[in-house]
């Protein structure tokens, strides 16, 4: 009854096509089209070789994806491995991974053994959003063939992909999964003359017309409120530029100044959300060696000719509130940032990336990080991809051992937390935010969680304040594993930073104790760490966090 419930509070915020399109691809398999009348349109030359990582492969055998490195001989889809890690495989981004001109042979072997290795609709690779991010690698390959000609048995191949991805295009997930599928039929339309070419560019662009306002907010976030898939998308939005500048076709033409205004706006916020470290902050699903990061997005920029967002020099406590998509952000002279979530979960209809980390914060001093989120080192649907996304693993408050939104089978959400009551105000030389969650209104005893941030020139004060009834309450902690935390009495902490310095952190209202935990910066990474867990003597708790001013 309890995963009928889930189920029930998850499907209600669906969006009714996507019930439907769940049906029909249950019920209809694709019909392909062989022997398609394409052939290049010759518009497209020399893709640039450049990219964000380095090849997972050199010899087409051993490969290395999150963390784990294993030889994949004959079988594209050996139940040996991890679904995901075969995904990746599929997708072939070694094709235009760093260096990728020096691997022609490699690579067209690779493209060979695919074609070989997976008839169509066979396994894995014929899976929509492997098709999408393949197709794209291929035409990027394709474009700097160079001298020897492209074999038939490729275009053939290639085709037959685009056709299999029109009929299973991925409304029945929407957000980025779609718009991968859209920027996939883009570049097949570009890449494909003829008729059926046209037809597919037409398709992509409108899907696109569509989805890039729909999932780019006004400030420029992607609603999906993840900054590592902000990175992602963003560089999706690059390779549509650059496959204008390269392409030359009208079609492009007509709608590259608003790609240009939306991979801007992204850029801005993506620094907004980055740490003096130059990483991202975790925030729902986000991690480190997954995403280009902003160093590498600003490079792309500039090739492409987009003006990046203006350095501000910070002269004293400054604060923001990034609106629609709801995260605060303070920033110290002395490389020290604090951002918090004040945001709801994601877009209603797909909250698969969303953690239950609602009013949740991350804080850095001197340009390290202290209180961080727990990251993610793996997906699924395990214990372990659960608790990366449940309440206790953020630094936030939980409420009779229950998650603030209702997290459950790796990607899904039922009854989630609604921020209410979002404020911030800037003071002459401090910052005051403020925000409040109906998370655990569904409890019996109605819960309301409130918490309210004063930062200043050498100090963070964040109080809580919980309404309603409740057995139990405990607000967490949770420090980068280069701190060291040292307890000096009950309720005062001295933590000490790598490069030094001395921050310390007091509690009131509040057993404390100091316990162990895990930070995840990768995929396959799980490192020790230490947090507090600080169980709540009444519905009020302040935490404050003090270090000497520069």
């Amino acid at each position: 009854m309890t995963r009928l419930a889930l189920l029930l509070n998850t499907v209600r915020y669906l969006k009714p096509g996507q019930l439907y399109y769940q049906l029909l691809y249950r019920v209809r398999n694709p019909r392909l089209a062989f022997g398609l009348s394409v052939s290049p349109r010759g518009c497209l030359r020399n893709w640039p070789d450049h990219s964000y990582f380095d090849p997972p492969t050199t010899d087409g055998i051993s490969y290395t994806f999150l963390g784990e490195s294993a030889s994949l001989t004959d079988d594209w889809n050996s139940p040996a491995f991890p679904k995901l890690w075969l995904y990746n495989v599929h997708y072939q981004d070694v094709l235009n991974a760093n260096g990728a001109v020096g691997r022609e042979e490699l690579n067209r072997a690779l493209v060979d053994k695919w074609i070989a290795g997976n008839p169509p609709m066979t396994g894995n690779g014929w899976e929509p959003y492997c098709l999408s991010l393949r197709m794209v690698n291929w035409i990027k390959f394709f474009s700097r063939a160079g001298a020897q000609p492209l074999k038939a048995d490729w275009l053939e191949s290639l085709a037959l992909q685009v056709s299999a991805l029109v009929q299973q295009l991925e409304f029945h997930i929407l957000a980025n999964h779609l718009f991968a599928n859209a920027k996939a039929l883009v570049f097949a339309g570009v890449f494909f003359g003829g008729a059926q070419g046209d037809r597919w560019l037409k398709k992509g662009l409108k899907l696109l017309d569509t989805e890039i306002p729909e999932q780019f907010l006004a400030d420029g976030a992607h609603y999906e409120r993840s900054p590592m898939y902000q990175g992602t998308l963003l560089w999706d939005i690059a390779d549509l530029i650059q496959l204008e500048q390269l392409s030359g076709l009208p079609e492009l033409s007509h709608r590259v100044s608003v790609w240009r205004e939306v991979l801007a706006k992204g850029l801005k916020w993506l620094k907004d959300m980055t740490h003096p470290d130059n990483g991202i902050a975790f925030f729902n699903d986000a991690t480190f060696g997954i995403a280009p990061t902003l160093e590498d997005l600003q490079g792309f920029a500039e090739r492409l000719g987009v003006e990046l967002p203006q350095e501000h020099v910070v002269s004293c406590v400054t604060g923001a509130l990034l609106q629609p998509s709801g995260f605060a952000v303070v920033a110290w002279p002395e490389h020290h940032r604090l951002l918090a979530d004040l945001a709801p979960v994601g877009p209603d209809y797909q909250p698969g990336h969303a953690h239950a980390d609602t009013l949740s914060c991350e804080l850095s001093l001197y340009g390290q990080r202290v209180l961080v989120n727990s990251g993610i080192s793996q997906y699924g649907e395990d214990a372990e991809r659960h608790r990366q996304r449940c309440t206790a693993v953020h630094n936030t408050v939980e409420v009779d051992g229950e998650n603030s939104s209702e997290v459950w089978a790796g990607f899904r959400v039922a009854r989630r937390a609604r921020p209410f009551d979002v404020a911030l105000q800037q003071e002459a030389d401090a910052v005051q935010f403020q925000a409040g969650h109906d998370g655990y209104r569904r409890l019996p005893g109605k819960v309301i969680h409130k918490r309210h941030w004063h930062a200043q020139a050498d100090s963070l004060v964040i109080e809580d304040r919980l309404e309603g009834k409740y057995q139990r309450a405990v607000a967490h902690w949770h420090f980068h594993p280069d701190i060291k935390v040292l307890q000096r009495e009950p309720g005062h902490f001295s933590l000490l930073l790598p490069t030094g310095q001395m921050a310390q952190l007091f509690v009131e209202g509040g057993i404390a104790a100091l316990t162990t935990s895990t930070w995840h910066p990768g995929f396959g990474l799980s490192v020790p760490s230490k947090k507090l867990e600080v169980t709540l003597l009444n519905s009020r708790l302040l935490t404050r966090i003090e270090w000497r001013a520069a």
